[in-house]
């Protein structure tokens, strides 16, 4: 049973996407399930989601979703009772295959470990730190309203790369230049730069295709209103 808040269409859109995904956790999970079953004698189960993020492409709600049924999981099955936030987050990480088809790994870290994350990606395991804030930052999330699948753009942009080694890598050697900045203005508190940032940001995913014209707008009417900095989220 899905009780999450949505944009319209999302849950029909991500439903095979999402019934994909609660399988591969509870595949993860397959022997200390079925000990539990053998054990009460009860092969009944019921899944029911719920809470008050908003489901919309580019918020994490995925993530959010399998990370969830891992600590349900953790708090039914006595097995599981002593579930790492490592082994819960690598739970979420196989359950957001079925969703992404190759996740980076961040959406389901941040779901688990939550707060500010710099992430990177390695051929072996992630690298992920926790930042603190000097102060509080507000963030207002808009949506278009669109329902993207992030396999699909993910798959285009992987194309897209295939095509143009280098023109892939000169957008890529402009993004990490960006985040380092991006990082360094963070803990300095300097919000006038982490806004320019965001901005230079968007227009490099301006350049990758992967954003729209509903997403740019989006973008121009939040600079429009006094936001000091604008950029697409996920797949928008």
């Amino acid at each position: 049973v899905d009780n999450r808040p949505a944009v319209p269409k999302y849950k029909t859109k991500k439903r095979e996407e999402g019934e994909q995904a609660l399988q591969l956790v509870l595949k993860h999970f397959e022997s200390q399930i079925q000990d539990h079953m053998k054990a009460t004698g009860d092969d009944s189960c019921k899944l029911t989601f719920g809470g008050s993020l908003c489901c919309a492409s580019g918020i994490g709600a995925s993530a959010a979703q399998v990370v969830s049924l891992a600590r349900a999981l953790k708090q039914k099955l006595p097995a599981l009772k002593d579930l790492t936030e490592e082994e819960i987050n690598a739970a979420g990480y196989e359950g957001e295959k079925g969703y992404h088809g190759t996740p980076s790994g961040i959406d389901n870290t941040a779901a688990t470990f939550g707060g500010l994350l710099r992430f990177q990606r390695t051929d072996a395991d992630p690298v992920f730190v926790k930042k603190a804030l000097k102060e509080p930052i507000r963030i207002v999330y808009a949506s278009t309203g669109i329902t993207a699948s992030t396999t699909a753009v993910v798959g285009d942009v992987r194309a897209k790369k295939e095509a143009d080694p280098a023109w892939f890598d000169g957008l890529l050697q402009q993004y990490l230049e960006i985040v380092d900045k991006g990082e360094k203005a963070v803990e300095e508190g300097n919000l006038e730069e982490v806004g320019a940032l965001m901005n230079k940001n968007h227009a490099l995913l301006q350049q990758l295709t992967v954003s729209c014209k509903e997403l740019d707008d989006l973008v121009d009417a939040a600079r429009a209103a006094g936001a000091i900095g604008a950029k697409m989220s996920g797949t928008g």
